[in-house]
C-alpha cells in the first residue's frame, strides 16, 4: 500500500489513468492488466466525479433559476431532461480524456461535429421550433388555460412543448401548432392580466335622443353583477353612419376568460335591446333606394299571335 502510494506521488507525467496503473502495479499487479485497468478506473472515477458535481451543483442552480422565473412544472421536466444530457454527455468527454484516450476522443469530437452540421441543415425548422419553445417557456406570452389569438385562430392552451403547443379551439378542435409559428408572429392574449376592457357599439337612429340611449347604455352596465364599477364603464358617440349613429360602450370585466367574456358581452346586450324596445329607440339597418325606370318592347310582336 505505502509502495503504491509512493509511486501515485512520484509520477509527475501522464494522466490519471497512467497514475493509477503504476500505483496498481506497485501492489505487484501485472502491467499488462494495470494499464488497461488504471484507465478503466480513471474512466469511471472521472464520470462519477463529473456526474456527482453536476448533481450537487448544476441541478440546485438550475432549479433555483426555473423557481425564479417562476416556470410550471411541464416546463421544467423537460429542462432538467436537457441538462441531465448535457451532464451525461461532458461526463463521458471527461472521463475519455482521463482514461488517456485523447486521439479518441479528438477523432469523435469531429465526427460528432460533423453530424451536427449535417443534422442542423436537415432540421432546420425542427431547430427553429425547439429555439422558440424555449424563448416560449422563458418569456411566457401565454401559460397553459390561457386564451389566445393568433393569424385569425384562437383558442385555449392546453399543453406546451418545446417543439409544438397544442390547443382547443372553441369547436372542441384540437391544434397543433409549430412552436415558430407563437413567436414569429402577434399572440394576443386576452387573459393575461387580472382585467380586461370590451367595447361593445350600439347603433340608433338618427331621430332617437343620444342622450336617453347613452343613458340606458351605462345603467345595464351598471346594474350587471359581472361588469367593474373602478374603473367604471363609458359610453362614447364614435360614429355618424349612413343609417345610424354608433354609441359605443366600454366596460371592464375582472378574471377574464372565454366564457366570461361571451355571456357578459351577450347578457348586457340583450339587456339594453330590451331597454331600447322600451324606450321606442331603434337599431336601424342599412337599406337601399331603388330609383329609375322599367320598359318592356316588343308587346306588339307577343300578343300578335294570341290574337289568332
Amino acid at each position: 500500500m505505502n509502495v503504491g502510494l509512493l509511486v501515485l506521488q512520484q509520477n509527475t507525467g501522464g494522466g490519471l489513468y497512467d497514475a493509477i496503473g503504476r500505483a496498481l502495479a506497485g501492489f505487484g499487479i501485472p502491467e499488462s492488466v494495470a494499464v488497461p485497468l488504471g484507465r478503466v478506473i480513471a474512466f469511471v472515477a472521472a464520470f462519477v466525479a463529473v456526474y456527482l458535481l453536476g448533481r450537487i451543483v448544476v441541478f440546485p442552480v438550475l432549479n433555483r433559476m426555473m423557481d425564479s422565473r417562476s416556470l410550471e412544472d411541464h416546463a421544467q421536466k423537460p429542462l432538467r431532461r436537457v441538462t441531465s444530457v448535457v451532464v451525461v454527455f461532458v461526463g463521458i468527454t471527461v472521463a475519455f480524456g482521463a482514461a488517456g484516450f485523447e486521439n479518441f476522443l479528438q477523432s469523435l469530437a469531429t465526427i460528432a461535429a460533423a453530424a451536427t452540421l449535417a443534422i442542423g441543415f436537415a432540421m432546420q425548422d425542427v431547430l427553429q421550433n425547439f429555439v422558440a419553445g424555449i424563448f416560449i417557456f422563458t418569456d411566457k406570452p401565454f401559460r397553459i388555460g390561457d386564451w389566445i389569438e393568433w393569424d385569425g385562430n384562437s383558442g385555449v392552451v392546453e399543453d406546451i412543448s418545446f417543439r409544438v403547443s397544442r390547443i382547443r379551439t372553441f369547436d372542441n378542435e384540437l391544434l397543433t401548432v409549430p412552436n415558430s409559428q407563437l413567436t414569429d408572429g402577434v399572440i394576443k392574449n386576452p387573459v393575461a392580466k387580472d382585467t380586461l376592457r370590451l367595447q361593445v357599439p350600439f347603433g340608433i337612429g338618427y331621430g332617437d335622443d343620444i342622450d336617453t340611449a347613452a343613458d340606458i347604455i351605462l345603467e345595464e352596465a351598471r346594474a350587471h353583477p359581472e361588469i367593474l364599477d373602478d374603473p367604471g364603464p363609458t359610453v362614447r358617440l364614435t360614429e355618424l353612419g349612413g343609417s345610424s349613429v354608433v354609441l359605443t360602450s366600454r366596460f371592464w370585466i375582472s378574471n377574464p376568460s372565454r366564457a366570461d367574456f361571451v355571456k357578459t358581452k351577450a347578457e348586457y346586450t340583450q339587456r339594453v335591446k330590451e331597454r331600447f324596445d322600451e324606450q321606442e329607440i331603434d337599431i336601424p339597418y342599412p337599406n337601399r333606394t331603388l330609383s329609375g325606370e322599367l320598359t318592356v318592347a316588343g308587346l306588339e310582336e307577343v300578343a300578335g299571335p294570341l290574337d289568332d
